[in-house]
């Protein structure tokens, strides 16, 4: 039987213009403790290459390029039953209480879904918020084969619509 697990806390910015929402932390991310701590996710590495700067190893210094970018990060699930990081293995979810997330933060005015599990999860408990577009991106995961190069153009195309 697999053990319930349980997702982080969000990384909020000050006036965040865009909430950014995985499914659920790989084994890696959970054992490293951070989001996206698989150092094959692409996510680090695309956020940097659009902000122009190094990619951080810092886990701290992660968190404060999403409050630099105007970003806020989370996952779609709070908690659930998953063997190993496979999206596809998710069950018995329980999610975020994102609806809350964003009363508190009205400056978001877009939520961007890193792959087509989140959107799907998402919508599996939420309706369309009034005045927030949603946008599904390219999951930065490595199981998700398309080129690291694909992966920021598209990225890097939609932030750039957003003045990130």
């Amino acid at each position: 039987m697999n053990e319930r697990i349980i997702g982080f806390p969000p990384i909020i910015g000050n006036q965040p213009k865009v909430l950014i929402l995985g499914t659920m932390p790989s084994v890696a991310s959970l054992q490293a403790n951070e989001y996206y701590g698989n150092p094959m996710n692409a996510f680090w590495k695309i956020l940097s290459a659009i902000k122009g700067i190094d990619c951080p190893t810092e886990y701290e210094r992660k968190k404060q390029l999403i409050r630099e970018m105007d970003l806020a990060l989370w996952d779609v699930c709070h908690a659930c039953i998953r063997s190993g990081s496979a999206d596809s293995n998710i069950s018995d979810e329980e999610p975020n209480p994102i609806a809350e997330l964003l009363t508190e933060n009205p400056s978001i005015k877009t939520i961007i879904f890193n792959g087509q599990t989140a959107k799907k999860l998402f919508h599996r408990y939420f309706k369309r918020f009034e005045g927030v577009k949603t946008v599904t991106m390219p999951s930065t995961s490595p199981a998700y084969t398309l080129s690291f190069q694909k992966k920021l153009e598209a990225w890097k195309m939609e932030l750039c619509q957003l003045n990130l």
